[in-house]
């Protein structure tokens, strides 16, 4: 029968895989946000192109469309990167190796930490995560 360890050597187990979900999960979704982000940018963009109606009185609806056709190349831009930072091939079917090894490596710290720590702490390390990614996004002080 196998036996927990003792308290202290939980709790340094339990900080080394929250550490190593946390790093591994935010470098894998470095790569994936771009892609959710995408479909959110052209739904933005899909509903900035029906509200084109006559500008207020003094606006230069010139200068608005060119803030289109900004946000337009931003997309272009993003999608061209996020590609490139998952996939080795240009037809976008071969991902990159490092891709493969982050999603394999967050799959195998997903079930050591339920092996180890058990499903209620797994979850509650996700939602730890989640938490400080919110943290984050509500305190940043400017556009990265």
């Amino acid at each position: 029968m196998k036996t927990a360890p003792p308290d202290g050597e939980r709790n340094l187990i339990r900080r080394y895989l929250l550490w190593c979900y946390k790093t591994t999960q935010e470098e894998l979704d470095r790569i994936d946000r771009k892609f959710t982000q995408l479909k959110v940018d052209r739904l933005v963009l899909k509903e900035l192109l029906k509200r084109k109606a006559p500008p207020p009185a003094g606006t230069d609806n010139s200068a608005c469309e060119k803030f289109i056709e900004e946000f337009k190349e931003y997309i272009l831009k993003k999608e061209k990167d996020a590609h490139a930072a998952k996939f080795a091939d240009d037809r976008k079917k071969i991902p990159r190796p490092r891709y493969v090894y982050l999603k394999n490596r967050v799959l195998s710290l997903e079930k050591t930490i339920v092996a180890v720590l058990g499903t209620k702490e797994f979850k509650k390390i996700v939602s730890l995560y989640e938490a400080e990614m919110t943290r984050r996004i509500l305190e940043a002080r400017e556009h990265t």
